[in-house]
């Protein structure tokens, strides 16, 4: 139900802005292609900061376990593409490669599925660091303190085991 509210409120967020086409393009591409679909991304990109800013408006009736939800699930998904096929593709510092992780959940679950499946649909160099902690800053704004998911995951880059196997 966590998982499904998530998803419902990233696309909810990208309605207004008139990107489906795009996201779904970048989504569906062919990875053997010759390369990502450049109009697309800057369809994407140049929405991203107004998708970003209409969450906390989505999230501002949300009771503060509601959030904690929420970002319980932003940490979970974080975590699971926390993993070396996928920055192989996008590259990146630590932090840099968190960003982009945070790229690949905004898009919605679409775009996250396929990049789970085939890490070369992930883009070099797309970042959205707001993502990462969207949920955790909103419930400390409104509660005054960060969530604690309970969840014994870390979102931060090269903390999943089993997705840095050598």
């Amino acid at each position: 139900m966590d998982e499904e509210r998530f998803w419902t409120l990233i696309e909810a967020a990208w309605a207004p802005l008139e990107t489906a086409a795009a996201r779904h393009a970048l989504a569906t591409r062919d990875p053997d292609g010759p390369g990502y679909d450049l109009p697309a991304f800057t369809v994407v990109d140049k929405a991203l900061n107004e998708f970003i800013d209409n969450l906390p408006g989505l999230a501002r009736d949300l009771t503060s376990e509601e959030l904690t939800d929420l970002d319980r699930v932003a940490e979970r998904k974080l975590h699971d593409i926390d993993r070396s096929d996928i920055h192989a593709v996008t590259d990146g510092s630590d932090d840099g490669f968190l960003y982009a992780r945070g790229f690949i959940v905004a898009m919605g679950r679409e775009f996250y599925t396929a990049v789970a499946t085939n890490p070369r649909i992930a883009i070099l160099d797309a970042e959205c660091e707001s993502m990462c902690y969207l949920f955790a800053h909103l419930h400390r704004e409104r509660f005054g303190a960060f969530p604690d998911t309970g969840s014994g995951i870390s979102r931060e880059s090269c903390t999943n085991p089993t997705g840095w196997q050598t």
